[in-house]
């Protein structure tokens, strides 16, 4: 078994036989528009109350740390609902008023919001609205760059098939534009396709530990009257972050195998931090879909290195990562990239870190 963390997949040349020599199952699964379970779109419907400082977050992550650190002190609304995937979701009118009326709206930035920049001009100057980003100050990985241990799949477009591909996804009546997000963006334009670095820095609990830390300096600064309840609940989570990525760092360090092939490439930070090799089947956007070469080269990958799972998660669909691992002759798994909860984790009181401990646990049966 080969462990080479700056394992890329390099476009075939035109005129090679690499699309063509693809089975067939896979070549029809690759034609697939990868969607999302958008079980609705727009808010959550909660409302602001008084009394508090009402916080809104972009998306679960920053959702989860903002409740934990505001406790009593803050009202917390997340602008995303329970089983949408946040790469597939666009701000509405109703969004804007609510962040509007809000104190304090947290969004992660580094180009996972294609939205926000757009829909923070529609914020009115004399809100009293602070909006902060929660990646600032982190160590982004570059796309592209060997030592995150990212499959490169020379998504140009991400969404769009590449130029020169065997695959040419018609999109099924939708231009290759992107109209397929125009559906209402009344108050912020659509999604970054064209990214220059991985902004999923939330898979790894250490680099979760920055992230945290700048959730609890923006409630600080946003309601310092309540500086000492935030820093202490923060001091809480901190902990618990701690815990998880120590058990990461010391469970993972024991395994042999550190390739791990997945659905979307969402889990550079995770690589990075612990030692793996992410080999990812589509691109920085779920619905970034390979080319037929990619999967061949993939396949080739996962049997001449002894991989023995391929991991989907559940906010997007799983035939292509199952149907792959069919041909490959291995099994499947979930690694949960966070970016939302489904409506029955919501109901099951899951939250980021029971789900960062099942994933751990999926990715020690995988490596073993």
């Amino acid at each position: 078994m080969t462990n080479r963390k700056d394992w890329k997949l390099k476009p075939a040349g035109k005129g090679t036989d690499g699309g063509r020599r693809i089975k067939g199952s896979l070549v029809a699964l690759a034609l697939l528009v990868v969607s999302t379970v958008a079980a609705a779109c727009g808010g959550n419907g909660s409302k602001l109350v008084e009394g508090k400082m009402n916080v809104v977050t972009s998306f679960y992550p920053l959702y989860y740390m903002a409740q934990t650190i505001g406790g009593e002190h803050a009202h917390v609304v997340n602008l995303i609902p329970a089983g949408v995937e946040p790469h597939d979701w666009s701000p509405k009118s109703r969004d804007l008023e609510t962040v509007s009326k809000a104190q304090l709206f947290l969004y992660h930035g580094a180009g996972f919001e294609g939205w926000v920049d757009n829909f923070l001009k529609g914020v009115s100057k004399d809100s009293g609205l602070i909006a902060r980003e929660m990646s600032a100050g982190i160590e982004l990985i570059d796309v592209g760059d060997g030592d995150n241990g990212a499959a490169d799949h020379d998504h140009e477009h991400e969404g769009e098939a590449a130029s020169g591909s065997e695959l040419d996804h018609e999109h099924e009546g939708e231009a290759a534009s992107g109209s397929e997000h125009d559906h209402e963006h009344e108050a912020g334009d659509g999604h970054n396709h064209s990214l220059d670095v991985d902004p999923h820095t939330w898979s790894s609990p250490k680099t979760a530990l920055l992230l945290a830390e700048n959730v609890k300096n923006a409630m600080v600064e946003a309601d310092a009257a309540n500086a000492e309840a935030y820093e202490a609940n923060y001091a809480k989570l901190k902990e618990k972050l701690e815990a998880l990525d120590a058990k990461y760092a010391a469970e993972l360090s024991k395994t042999t195998r550190k390739d791990i092939v997945v659905s979307h490439q969402s889990f550079g930070y995770l690589a990075r931090d612990y030692g793996l090799n992410q080999i990812a089947i589509m691109g920085l956007s779920p619905d970034a879909e390979p080319r037929a070469q990619d999967l061949v080269k993939i396949a080739n990958f996962v049997k001449e290195n002894g991989v023995t799972h391929i991991f989907f998660e559940e906010l997007v669909s799983d035939q292509l990562a199952r149907t792959l691992a069919n041909e490959a002759g291995v099994e499947t798994l979930v690694l949960n990239p966070l970016e939302g909860l489904t409506p029955e984790q919501e109901r099951n009181g899951d939250d980021y870190v029971t789900i960062m401990e099942r994933n751990l646990q999926n990715l020690l049966k995988a490596l073993q």
